[in-house]
């Protein structure tokens, strides 16, 4: 029977968020095969440029995880109150940190693109994206603020419905934009621009009309110090975790970008594919985070903490699986995006390396950003992450690029050595119960 029971929960919430997230990795593998058939610098300049909402994402990810935290616990506890205030102040904070991010890329597109790359053949292609898909980081950054709360309050099914109209809408539009104007990457821009606002409408009409928990206006700007307290302290080491493992990650990306055009390209694809892959691993982390929260708010340490290591074991079997998956599809990957020889071979090289990559991502991913957090343990992410990759990856990866100028596929080795580099303390910290806790009292 309690086999039944987690299979059922986790089942319900993890097989829709797996589409939602597959649905959105969907969309940079139809930008790579639509621009690389057209122009590889095309291609390498829409990846580059998706780096702007990836930074941008950092932030609005820590705001929006804090108040997953402490909504999954307060959900689990029946204290609908306290979830709608998060909700209000979680929109507070993430309106101004989108508005910024757009401004930016709409004024200054060029010097924006700029920090990503030299190469200036890639510089005009990414300047007229940006300029052009600024605007969707509105829609799209509010709207990953309102699917939280959605999945944290039984509409996790409504969220992946949004999720997928606005995908399937980008996919459609940038064929037609890109194929039928011959728009290149401003014909992406335009489809990422019109489906970001089709599935931020669906998603707040849906959430108007199915949802139990709104942002009542009553609640913006009088967000209770005690649950401030609470959520700043869940969401400050989140924040800086974020802006240390992904300006990190971020400077992986620059460093890549500083090398060969072909060894670009070729990366371009392999975020394409590391992420389209790792979509279980992902929604395992944001299901199982939603799970172990629940039942520690609701006062079943026991439970939760065994639900911990249920969806642990799962992680590892799925990152696993997923390693071997971008093996065996290496050869169509590599036919399906028609690269230059030597980006194909790099290419090759590149996702055979992702087989040992993707087992620490999803132990990782799991463990800290879903398990530590529904406890509230998020300043052991922030440590670890920050001192594996600003003490170890990035200047390691410089080195070996810049100064010892050591083959790109070394590069790309070291540089991809920070998810097995962190496995053993991660697992160490876990069997240590820390974030077993319940945070609502």
């Amino acid at each position: 029977m309690k086999d039944k029971e987690f299979n059922r929960k986790l089942l319900r919430l993890v097989l829709p968020i797996t589409l939602q997230y597959f649905m959105f990795a969907l969309v940079p593998v139809a930008d790579a095969v639509m621009l690389a058939r057209i122009d590889q610098n095309a291609m390498s300049a829409v990846s580059l440029a998706g780096q702007v909402p990836f930074v941008m994402s950092l932030i609005t990810y820590a705001i929006v995880a804090g108040a997953s935290m402490l909504a999954a616990q307060y959900w689990g506890n029946k204290d609908v109150s306290s979830v709608e205030k998060l909700y209000a102040f979680s929109l507070e904070l993430t309106f101004p940190v989108v508005l910024i991010f757009a401004a930016l890329t709409f004024f200054y597109p060029e010097n924006v693109i700029g920090l990503f790359t030299s190469n200036e053949a890639i510089i005009p292609y990414g300047a007229a994206y940006l300029k052009i898909a600024s605007v969707s980081y509105i829609f799209t950054g509010v709207m990953g603020t309102v699917e939280v709360f959605m999945k944290n309050t039984g509409l996790v099914i409504s969220a992946t419905v949004a999720s997928i109209v606005m995908v399937v809408s980008n996919i459609v539009l940038n064929g037609v934009f890109i194929y039928g104007f011959n728009l290149d990457s401003r014909g992406a821009a335009w489809g990422t621009v019109i489906s970001s606002f089709l599935g931020f409408f669906l998603a707040v009409l849906l959430q108007v009309l199915r949802g139990k928990v709104h942002p009542r206006v009553r609640y913006f700007f009088s967000f209770s110090k005690t649950l401030c307290a609470k959520f700043a302290k869940g969401t400050y080491p989140v924040l800086l975790n974020q802006f240390g493992w992904g300006l990190g990650f971020t400077m992986i990306s620059v460093i890549m970008g500083h090398l060969e055009g072909d060894a670009v390209a070729a990366n371009s694809v392999v975020v394409v594919v590391k992420d389209l892959i790792s979509c279980f691993c992902f929604a395992l982390a944001s299901g199982g985070s939603i799970m172990v929260g629940n039942e520690l708010g609701a006062g079943n340490l026991e439970k939760g903490r065994e639900y911990g290591g249920r969806i642990c074991k799962l992680a590892l079997w799925s990152g696993i699986i997923s390693g071997f998956v971008i093996l065996f599809m290496s050869p169509a990957i590599i036919y399906a995006v028609d690269l230059s020889e030597s980006a194909s071979r790099y290419l090759f090289w590149m996702l055979v390396m992702c087989v040992y990559y993707m087992v620490g991502r999803a132990m990782n991913s799991v463990v800290i950003s879903g398990i530590f957090c529904a406890g509230g343990d998020t300043k052991f992410g922030f440590v670890c992450d920050t001192i594996t990759m600003w003490g170890f990856i990035v200047p390691l990866g410089a080195l070996a690029a810049f100064v010892f100028k050591l083959p790109v596929l070394a590069v790309f080795f070291l540089l991809n050595l920070d998810e097995i580099v962190k496995l053993p303390v991660v697992y160490i910290h876990y069997k240590k119960y820390k974030w077993v806790r319940n945070l609502t009292e």
